[in-house]
């Protein structure tokens, strides 16, 4: 289940091309903009590991 707590990127400039993230108990919620239309869902292990390999 998707929360309705989006937090954006420290890293976000002006404007709508930022990355936003919500957690829940199982898994990790990525998308492009706070509209959410588009959203990425996986684990919080691979999530890790993407930032580990970012």
């Amino acid at each position: 289940m998707i929360t309705d707590r989006w937090q954006k990127s420290s890293y976000c400039q002006e404007g709508d091309a930022c990355v936003h993230i919500s957690t829940d108990l199982d898994k990790v919620h990525i998308t492009d903009s706070d509209a959410a239309q588009t959203i990425v869902t996986v684990s919080h292990g691979s999530f890790a590991a993407l930032l580990k390999s970012l």
